[in-house]
């Protein structure tokens, strides 16, 4: 049995924070306004495995008003919810990545993160795909408010 599972994330930039995108440091004098470390791909992905396998959200497993969650590496979010996953008696097949920004350019991280991502989950290079666009300067994305990441995960039920 096949499942998929879509993810949204979206945060505002807050000067003074450091910018993590897919589990990689980018250079920046911005990062993301958020509880953890506001890791928008993470967290995409995060919700779109959690969704899949039904299995709720990311704020409920990992609510913003739990303090051991404060400045949280999504690492260790991602870990966790893929150990949920794969207890549920699910396989995770492949992740795919949209992250819309602006600001900065992050073709140069890519490759990174998708071996970031790929290790968290135990998975190979290539069943992970992360692809960045920008908005074309409309609306918070295109203003360089914020960055936003959409994320698509297919899961399959481990045979017994």
């Amino acid at each position: 049995m096949f499942r998929i599972g879509h993810g949204y994330d979206a945060h505002c930039f807050e000067e003074g924070r450091p910018l993590v995108l897919g589990g990689v440091r980018i250079p920046s004098s911005k990062g993301m306004k958020a509880h953890s470390d506001g890791d928008v791909i993470l967290h995409a992905i995060c919700d779109a495995l959690l969704g899949a396998a039904a299995l709720g959200d990311i704020g409920q497993h990992f609510p913003d008003t739990q303090k051991e969650y404060a400045n949280i590496d999504s690492r260790i979010l991602l870990r966790q919810v893929a150990a949920l996953v794969t207890d549920n008696n699910y396989h995770i097949n492949n992740v795919d990545v949209t992250v819309l920004a602006q600001t900065p350019k992050l073709a140069p991280y890519i490759a990174e993160m998708r071996r970031n991502i790929a290790n968290e989950l135990l998975l190979t290079f290539n069943d992970v795909n992360v692809k960045a666009t920008t908005t074309e300067k409309m609306g918070f994305i295109g203003r360089e408010e914020g960055i936003a990441c959409y994320a698509v995960t297919l899961l399959m039920r481990k045979t017994k």
